[in-house]
């Protein structure tokens, strides 16, 4: 008791002196650096990992991280929040207010308070510029190389799989080193400032407490694989005995309450365990919970997905009917339902189902997705058409929308939009070869001038990161 005694009030004093002495901005890279380091930091990372582009996925991270945000001070970065497929327990914020949390992570999830806990420390090393300071005392390296390192190391080199290790390896050819491990300091503050954020979105705090202590515990269960999290956010112990000594002397949290149900991370949850989750694993996992749950809804559902995902099609149909039998009006069931009869190619029971489904929730962009896909597998290119415009415009996050666009105004034999859209679906991918083709031909195709005076800026832009990249290869 006394030595947790001695932990929280030298957290306290250490706290105190780091923020009446370090400006935010000290020795800290200019925004315009950072956003530059970014744009290398995000190739970087999208040639070695797949990024979760679901919108369900993207949306609700993205939701939750913007909550966060509205309880923190003006921000100079535009944040985004993005989830990388890999099993291994590791966040982390990279430059320029973009932060990342590994789907082993997530997985390892019980709540919506443990996912916002999560985010709002990332945050918090964001605004306190922590990860810049580091930037700055390396720049001179290169901005390529150091987006290619920082990547490396903050991904999990040196343990987390070949990509990671090439990463770093290809990065660091001059044989520079950087060092991204935050100071207890840094952790501390983003400790504090974090837990005042979450309390005035709603949140308890206590689900960043719960999160650390699974990221420890996981390590004490296989000491071979030591979590990616704790080599760039040290101190947990310590940070443990604090956060639990300013939610239990500060219990209280503000009236407002989360806008998100716990329902909905819930849903989000499931989608990320199915698609990103070990399948076997999965399958006899919610396959278990249909046996002891027969009656539950959430449980046919589950097990519906996995199914769908594995290929098992016949099955899926039949466990999403049971589950629809519970909860008749669930637009997500009927989503589900309806894309396994488009994927078995039973269009006109995809077509119905969809539409039902529309009815109740006509904003969700998957299913005028769906709905689109089977406009253009019947001919009805033009109403397809129209139906993924709305999506691009409407949900900019769902970049798969631009590739059916694309494809389906070729259809059409309308050439310079067909390659207007693919070329930014492509971009957008960073495979900026074929963004490139894609691109040019466009430009020689249209006779708009406003999209040609677009096209000449992005091929700019492919043009000048082109260059940066020839030069740092030789």
């Amino acid at each position: 008791m006394k030595s947790s005694i001695r932990i929280f009030f030298t957290y306290i004093i250490i706290c105190f002196l780091v923020f009446s002495s370090v400006s935010p901005n000290a020795f800290c890279m200019t925004v315009k650096e950072e956003e530059d380091l970014s744009s290398e930091f995000m190739k970087s990372v999208s040639e070695h990992y797949e990024i979760a582009d679901d919108p369900v996925i993207v949306k609700y991270i993205n939701d939750i991280g913007a909550k966060i945000l509205d309880a923190a001070t003006p921000q100079p970065f535009v944040y985004h929040f993005y989830v990388i497929r890999d099993e291994n327990y590791n966040a982390f914020a990279g430059p320029a207010g973009n932060i990342f949390i590994h789907s082993g992570l997530f997985e390892a999830m019980d709540n919506e308070e443990e996912l916002a806990g999560i985010l709002a420390h990332e945050i918090s090393h964001v605004i306190c510029r922590h990860l810049s300071e580091r930037f700055e005392k390396s720049k001179k390296i290169g901005i390529a190389t150091l987006a290619g390192m920082a990547a490396g190391i903050l991904l999990g080199a040196g343990g987390a799989g070949e990509a990671t290790n090439a990463l770093i390896m290809g990065s660091a050819a001059m044989g520079q080193s950087l060092s991204l491990a935050y100071s207890r300091e840094d952790e501390m503050q983003a400790d504090q400032i974090g837990l005042n954020y979450l309390r005035k979105a709603g949140y308890t705090g206590k689900g960043t407490l719960s999160m650390l202590k699974k990221i420890r515990d996981k390590r004490w269960f296989d000491p071979s694989e030591i979590p990616v999290y704790l080599s760039t956010h040290p101190a947990v112990d310590d940070r443990i005995s604090y956060l639990s000594g300013r939610i239990e002397k500060h219990p209280e949290v503000s009236d407002k309450k989360p806008s998100s149900k716990y329902n909905n991370f819930e849903k989000t949850h499931i989608r990320l365990t199915v698609l990103y989750g070990n399948k076997e694993n999965v399958l006899q996992k919610f396959k278990q919970d249909v046996t002891n749950k027969p009656k539950d809804y959430m449980a046919q559902y589950k097990y519906a997905l996995i199914l769908a995902e594995t290929g098992d099609r016949s099955d899926a149909i039949a466990y999403f009917k049971k589950a629809l039998e519970e909860n008749p009006f669930s637009s997500e069931i009927l989503r589900d339902l309806g894309k396994t009869y488009f994927q078995d190619g039973r269009y006109p029971e995809a077509q119905k189902t969809l539409e039902g489904a529309a009815s109740l929730a006509p904003d969700d962009p998957e299913i005028l997705l769906f709905l689109g896909r089977i406009k253009a597998e019947t001919g009805k290119l033009k109403e397809a058409t129209e139906l993924f415009l709305t999506i691009t415009e409407k949900y900019p996050y769902y970049k798969r929308a631009l590739y059916l666009l694309g494809e389906t105004c070729g259809k059409m034999d309308n050439v310079a939009d067909a390659h207007y859209y693919l070329g930014l679906y492509y971009n957008d991918k960073e495979d900026f070869k074929n963004a490139r083709f894609h691109l040019e031909k466009a430009l020689q195709k249209t006779n708009d001038n406003n999209r040609k005076a677009e096209l000449e800026e992005i091929l700019k832009k492919i043009k000048k990161d082109s260059g940066k990249e020839s030069k740092t290869t030789q």
